[in-house]
Formats: C-alpha cells, structure tokens, sequence
C-alpha cells in the first residue's frame, strides 16, 4: 500500500525541477525522512516484531550492556571525565539508550553520573517512542546546530544508521559511469527511472576513497550500484563536533573490494516490508523501509582524511563475544528462569553474534584527539580478533 500524501509531495518536487527528474539519493531520503509522511516520520512501531524489522537492541537488553562495558573503558581511556556525552544518532525506539543507562545505573554509579547522553533524532514519531520509553532516564534530545564544534568529550555511536541514508546509484554504460533519476511514471508505475550524466562530480570523487574504478573493464556493462555521499557528510560533521573521543559505527556492510565485486551487478539496495525484502522502491512507498550496505572503507578513509585515527574494525560477533557474552550464554542454564524463557534467552543471544545474520555487522571504532599513551589502549571489545581496513 503506498502513501498517497507522500506521492504527491514527490510527484510535485519532480514537476518543479527543470529536468523533470530526481536524484535516487533525494527520492530516498524523501521517502524515508519526510517531515510528515516519511517512512520513519509516521511511525515508530514500524521497527518491531509487528513491523517490517528488527535490530540488535529488540532481542536482548545484553547488546546495550555489552556496548556499555565497553562505554566504561573508554571513559576510563579518556580520564573518567566529569562530564562524558554518549551522542546516539538514530536512536529508534530508544531502547539502546535504555539499555546502556539501566545497565550502567547498577553496576557502574560513578561512570553513570558523569554521563550526558545526548540523541540527535530527526523522525518525529521516533522521537515521541524515545521519551516515552525514556522517560525515568537522564537523556536529552538535540539539533545538530545545538551542539558546539569541538565540544563533545565522549562517544559518538550509531547502530544501523548509515545504511538508511540516501544513497546515489549509478551505473556503468559503455565504460562511462552515469546516474540513476527518478521521474514520473506511466500508467503501469508511479515513477520511471532514467540514466543520465551525473549530479556532482563528487560522485566521481569517491572512487579515490575506496580505491575502486568502475570504468576499468573489469566490471559488466550495466554494472549498477551505490554511493553514500550522504555517510561522508554525517562524519565530517560528526568530526566536527568532538574534540577528544570515540566514533562507534554499527551497521552491515562491506570493506570496499567486497561491496564492489563485479559479481555483485545490482549492488545492496534492499527494501524491508513486514519482516520480508524485495528490491522494488518504487511500490509501497512510504511504508517501506529502504536500506543499502555501508561502504566501510570509505568511512574508514574519510575518516583519516579529516584527522580521526582508524582504531579498528570488527564484526559484531565477535567484538560481543570479547566483552563477555560468551559467559553470559554459558550461564545461561544455571538461572531459574522456565525452560521456554531460557530457550528463547539463549536463542536471541545466538542470533546476536550469528555469522551469517547479526553477527556479521561491522563494527568500525575511530577516534579524535587521544594523547599517544591513550591511542596505545586496547579496547576490550577489539581484543582480540579486530583488525583495520585495507
């Protein structure tokens, strides 16, 4: 079923641009963001058991209290710093933030008072589950423009947001690389697609970052992928903000020669609906959600190019199991829950650190202003199965 309301606001920027057509990236992020009738705008259930997905958080409160842990070394890395501002981006229903104060409240007071957590939030039905689920717990919302560059000692974390930026999608004709344009459909679509020249020339900029070439005659002509310029600007703005800290990503994804596999021909961009994917954008819009992989090398190089430090790399697995949850599965048995609780516990553990489902999330750690005995720390959840990009 698509959003008649959102179709007309699309209908009507494509009519009034010159050429009749739209970006990928922008109809993306139109239908995902619309202030009133985006897909993350209108409804917060839509991240649930009943909705179309779920994320690490909604299996186990385990995934936060792991994350805390390691949250607890950092703020030791950095001096146990009175104020230390945890900034979440995309917090979903807020059941992340819950998780790492409950967690730190109980086992680890001092740490929990210096916290400032902070969610930079754009969805408003989001916003609305967030306080609501968060209501007994010292957090703030705020505006990108309400946070000073270079004022932020902390951490800034994500979980499963860089993959719902909008992304360009380009395609390779002829040994020339041009774009994918949204314009006004026909009788049997609501929208058509068009390939033209590209947009911006950053979208042939980025190729450097990742040191991938398209046009090298490797890849088959109508070769069709994604670039995320829009991850690109989320971390310089992200740099800009924090003097002395971290920067967890947590998302699916690909180190570049992975995503840009010649075999790969129609690139990642999948389309979520009731807990099922397909790979049309173009029906049940607005009410689908719309994701691609994350280029993690290319976060990773921009990241240095800008003046962060690549701390490591690793998938999710792995870095839980390196905090402990190994321990806590071990333990399980031994709880005096009922035999179906501990079933369903264990199960949701497995699937946390699955290496063919979440398990597989990479996880990339920069940093920003640490003095060199502090860059010399190994973080818990790195050891010791971490590595950095190529």
């Amino acid at each position: 079923m698509d959003n008649i309301n959102l179709i007309k606001v699309i209908t009507n920027r494509i009519n009034n641009c010159p050429q009749q057509r739209i970006t990928f990236a922008d109809y993306m992020t139109s239908v995902l963001y619309h202030p009133q009738h985006g897909y993350y705008a209108s409804n917060a259930d839509r991240i649930s058991e009943s909705g179309d997905f779920l994320t690490s958080p909604h299996l186990a409160d385990d995934f936060g209290e792991m994350l805390a842990i390691q949250l607890y070394q950092i703020w030791q890395i950095l001096g146990e710093p009175l104020l230390f501002s945890i900034v979440e981006m995309g917090a979903g229903q807020g059941l992340l933030a819950a998780q790492i104060l409950n967690y730190t409240s109980r086992v680890h007071p001092d740490f929990f008072q210096s916290i400032d957590y902070i969610i930079i939030e754009t969805a408003p039905a989001m916003i609305i589950a967030q306080q609501s689920k968060l209501i007994d717990l010292p957090v703030r919302w705020c505006e990108w423009t309400e946070i000073a560059d270079r004022s932020i000692v902390g951490c800034f974390l994500s979980n499963e947001l860089i993959d719902a930026f909008g992304v360009h999608q380009v395609v390779v004709v002829e040994d020339k690389l041009q774009e994918v344009y949204v314009s006004i459909g026909d009788k049997e679509r609501i929208f058509n697609e068009t390939i033209d020249e590209l947009s911006t020339a950053k979208l042939n900029e980025y190729w450097q970052l990742n040191q991938i070439d398209l046009i090298s005659g490797k890849y088959p002509d109508g070769y069709r992928t994604e670039v995320n310029l829009a991850a690109l600007e989320w971390l310089e703005q992200v740099f800009k903000k924090l003097q002395r800290g971290y920067i967890i990503s947590i998302d699916y994804g690909y180190t570049a020669d992975r995503y840009y596999n010649p075999m790969r021909t129609q690139g990642t961009l999948q389309c979520y609906y009731q807990h099922a994917h397909h790979h049309d954008p173009y029906i049940n819009i607005g009410n689908q959600d719309l994701t691609a992989h994350v280029d993690f090398t290319a976060l990773q190089n921009q990241g240095e190019l800008l003046g962060l430090q690549t701390v490591g790399f690793i998938q999710q697995g792995m870095f839980l199991m390196a905090l402990g949850l190994g321990d806590r599965i071990a333990t399980i048995s031994s709880s005096g829950d009922d035999i179906q609780s501990l079933l369903r516990r264990r199960q949701n553990l497995h699937q946390l650190i699955d290496p063919m489902g979440l398990g597989k999330f990479g996880i990339l750690i920069q940093s920003k202003g640490l003095i060199p005995k502090e860059q010399e720390i190994l973080l818990n959840g790195l050891s010791p199965n971490s590595s950095k990009l190529g």
